[in-house]
């Protein structure tokens, strides 16, 4: 009756110990994946930023005369870095939410191969298609700003002191749309394929 009494004990402290162990393990096991898929969300874009900076400006400061109409209008050069290795081209969008009939949109650059890190300044407004500037392999496709024209239309606030963003965005695909395209066309293609973004804001009052 003792033995008996004695096996029955044992078998409900190794159950037990089994029980505990089983449980450690499911609880690490849990643990690992959720890190698993925070880096996977990572290594995806989901989490990534992209930096981007300009030698003319820092964020949130005033943007020089020269980029604007008061001045030589041209655009302003701009760098940016950390983009995702499965990147397959880069959008730049620069408006101004400060207007006064809603925001009005200064400039829509799209289908830049991911290789592309900078824009100099002065970027041409006169063709839709970006050219090789300066051994740069500068490659993409211009669209039309607010204003309806081509290209880079400098900041022309009417009164106060107005916010400028440049937005980039890193997709995971070509957009393959045609020269001259609008924001809100660019925006409707993207959907889904933005993999990493980020932006610089600069000021301006007249």
């Amino acid at each position: 009756m003792l033995n008996n009494n004695y096996r029955i004990r044992i078998i409900i402290v190794l159950t037990l110990c089994m029980f505990v162990s089983l449980s450690f393990v499911a609880c690490k096991k849990k643990e690992l994946d959720k890190r698993k898929i925070a880096s996977l969300e990572e290594k995806e874009g989901k989490k990534m930023a992209i930096k981007i900076t300009s030698l003319a400006f820092a964020d949130g400061e005033m943007i020089p005369r020269k980029y604007t109409c008061d001045g030589e209008g041209i655009s302003p050069p701009l760098e940016w870095e950390s983009v995702p290795e499965n990147a397959k081209s880069i959008v730049l969008i620069s408006d101004d939410p400060d207007a006064p009939m809603g925001t009005w949109v200064h400039w829509v650059v799209y289908d830049m191969p991911s290789a592309i890190k900078e824009l100099p300044e002065n970027i041409s407004t006169e063709k839709p298609l970006l050219d090789d500037i300066e051994r740069l392999n500068l490659f993409g496709k211009q669209g039309v700003h607010s204003g309806g024209r081509i290209g880079y239309g400098p900041p022309c606030p009417p009164s106060g002191t107005h916010r400028y963003f440049f937005k980039i965005y890193a997709l995971d695909t070509m957009l393959n749309l045609k020269p001259g395209a609008s924001k809100k066309k660019v925006l409707k293609a993207m959907k889904g394929h933005i993999i990493a973004d980020g932006q610089l804001m600069g000021r301006y009052k007249r």
